[in-house]
C-alpha cells in the first residue's frame, strides 16, 4: 500500500485516480506529478515500485502544498478576512454564502436547517 502525504492511497485504483484523495491534488496537478515523475498514469497503486512512491512523495513534498498545510493556509486565509473586517469576511463570520449567491430562498447548506419562528399569528378579521 503506498502512503503519500499521510493518505493511504486505494490499492486498486490507477495512480492517476489514487492521487486525488490527497487532499489538494485534483486531475490537472495529479498528471503533472506523474509526468515529473516519469511514472504511467495507467499503473495500478498496489503495482508502484518503492523507487516510484519515493518519486512521488519526493515531487509532492518539494513542490506542492497539500493536507494539512493547505488546510492550515486556508484557514489563516479566512482568518485575514474576518481580522480586516471584509465583506467576504462578514459573509464567513455569520456563516452565509460568500460569493454573492441569493438567501431569500436555498443558502440552506451554509446557513443550516430552517428555525422556526415564533408569534406572528394573523390577527381574525374584525378583532382590534
Amino acid at each position: 500500500m503506498a502512503r503519500i502525504a499521510g493518505v493511504d492511497l486505494p490499492k486498486d485504483k490507477r495512480v492517476e485516480i489514487g492521487l486525488r484523495y490527497i487532499f489538494g491534488i485534483g486531475p490537472h496537478i495529479s498528471s503533472q506529478i506523474l509526468k515529473k515523475t516519469g511514472v504511467s498514469p495507467d499503473t495500478r497503486v498496489n503495482k508502484l515500485t518503492e523507487e516510484e512512491v519515493a518519486k512521488l512523495r519526493a515531487v509532492i513534498e518539494n513542490d506542492y502544498t497539500v493536507e494539512g498545510n493547505l488546510r492550515g493556509e486556508i484557514s489563516m486565509n479566512i482568518k485575514r478576512l474576518i481580522d480586516i473586517g471584509s465583506y467576504r469576511g462578514l459573509r464567513h463570520r455569520r456563516g452565509l454564502p460568500v460569493r454573492g449567491q441569493r438567501t431569500k430562498t436555498n443558502a440552506r447548506s451554509r446557513k443550516g436547517p430552517r428555525r422556526a419562528v415564533g408569534g406572528l399569528k394573523k390577527k381574525p378579521p374584525g378583532a382590534k
